[in-house]
């Protein structure tokens, strides 16, 4: 069994942390370093990340969930998607055009074509893939903290407009889903769930009946 077998396999989400534990920014910093990797669509990189460590702050996000893990937790991080992403395709391709891997016209072209994509599709698709692209990046970012030994729980229970009032968050980010981490405790610790066999959940080149 491979090391990303092993990974995969052992990542849980934990519903109790161990108090009292702090988590460093410099070793966040480190696995966001590595995260920034996590696929996007257009390499836009729509997901921005609200870290909290601060006791006030965690309150604020207690207040909103109402979820007893967010207290033990080193850390509490909100997901956001940004659903405007695209205004900032130009910038993303700058470097690409610098380089020469981009002529000006296909620089033009990239950002008029990315541009009209999101537009045409309204508010509704934006946001949708604010949070699709956010999930991408939040999975991964879970794998590698727990590589490095940390534990972590997305949460999708909470009030999203409480959260984004509490916490200044701009109109144009949409919480995708919280992740705490932290060091589990092991003396609430539930033996996994029931996971469906292949059959059930895969199709090859059509859909199983129902």
């Amino acid at each position: 069994m491979s090391e990303l077998d092993n990974l995969i396999k052992n990542r849980r989400s934990t519903v109790l942390f161990e108090e009292g534990i702090e988590i460093s920014e410099s070793e966040l910093e480190e696995m966001f370093a590595l995260n920034k990797f996590a696929p996007s669509a257009f390499n836009l990189q729509h997901t921005h990340y609200l870290v909290l460590t601060d006791d006030a702050q965690k309150e604020k996000v207690y207040e909103a969930s109402q979820q007893y893990k967010v207290k033990t937790a080193s850390a509490v991080i909100v997901v956001l998607g940004d659903v405007n992403a695209h205004h900032h395709i130009r910038t993303i391709n700058e470097g690409l055009l610098n380089l020469g891997v981009l002529t000006p016209f296909q620089y033009e072209q990239e950002s008029q074509s990315v541009t009209e994509f999101y537009e045409t599709r309204g508010r509704f698709f934006q946001r949708e893939d604010a949070i699709r692209n956010a999930s991408l990046s939040a999975m991964q970012f879970m794998l590698i903290a727990q590589d490095r030994g940390w534990d972590t729980c997305p949460m999708i229970g909470f009030n999203a407009e409480e959260l984004q009032q509490s916490l200044n968050i701009p109109g144009h980010y949409v919480p995708a889903m919280l992740i705490t981490i932290g060091k589990k405790s092991e003396s609430k610790q539930r033996p996994r769930g029931y996971r469906k066999p292949i059959h059930e959940y895969v199709s090859f080149n059509k859909m199983h009946a129902e």
